[in-house]
């Protein structure tokens, strides 16, 4: 049986090599995509080389799949960049990927201007090095008359924190007279949290056959769909991306309705 499942689950897998962007019915493509972008240690240590090798090719993969969503009519992309639990990871690794939003920004930004993208970063900012921090506000200055598609990254970000600090402000706004405890609900609670200006996730996609959330947008992704795959970051494709949205368009959104 076990066999079966496993079986299947290949040619699904497979079957990715199907999709490409005719695929997809772009009057209702999802308008707010999250990505948990995992696998790039594993796919490293496959090939013998080091993790920081893994990293490096996932940000080329991060450039394919911006602009496949800009060019599918995507309004926003947020990508789990590094988490709040990161900082436990060995710390040649750590400096590496504090070192990437400036090799990432660096070659891409004059692309993302072009292209008429807005860089946005949701996560604790007090923690990162000062060069992460330069990269990271010069991209989003540079981006900021852009009204096209929105690359979120969450960078130093984990949902339990953002959630903590958003109760945190709610009590201080109430004890000052700004909020009364009656005008608290889901709505006013979301414009405490660090993704306030944009719309909830219509679509989570995590890669390398991990199955959870992990810290990333636990409030947000309430009403998401989620889509899981084998395929390691790296590895991953626009016509994996493609078939993450035409599955995505064949299910039946109900919010809790019939």
């Amino acid at each position: 049986m076990l066999d079966k499942f496993s079986l299947k689950k290949k040619k699904k897998e497979a079957s990715a090599s199907n999709y490409s962007k005719e695929h997809i019915d772009l009057s209702s493509v999802p308008s707010h995509i999250a990505i948990i972008m995992d696998g790039n240690g594993r796919w490293a240590k496959k090939r013998g080389l080091p993790r920081i090798a893994g990293h490096h090719e996932g940000m080329k993969v991060v450039r394919k799949i911006v602009k496949a969503s800009n060019e599918i009519g995507v309004k926003a992309l947020t990508l789990y960049a590094f988490s709040t639990e990161n900082w436990k990871r060995p710390k040649s690794e750590v400096e590496y990927l504090m070192r990437l939003p400036e090799e990432f920004l660096g070659s891409f930004l004059p692309e993302l201007v072009a292209e008429n993208v807005q860089v946005r970063v949701m996560g604790n900012k007090e923690q990162l090095p000062a060069h992460t921090l330069r990269a990271i506000n010069k991209a989003m200055n540079d981006t900021k008359e852009n009204d096209g598609l929105i690359l979120n990254f969450a960078l130093n970000y984990g949902s339990r924190f953002e959630i903590i600090e958003g109760i945190k402000q709610i009590i201080k706004d109430t004890n000052n007279g700004k909020l009364n405890v009656d005008d608290i609900n889901e709505e006013l609670f979301s414009e405490y949290l660090m993704s306030s200006d944009l719309a909830e996730p219509d679509l989570l996609i995590r890669t390398s056959g991990e199955v959870r959330l992990s810290n990333f947008m636990l409030w947000q992704l309430a009403y998401a769909e989620f889509w899981f795959t084998e395929v390691l970051w790296p590895d991953f494709e626009e016509k994996n991306f493609y078939q993450a949205i035409v599955e995505y368009q064949r299910r039946g959104r109900r919010f809790g309705g019939v």
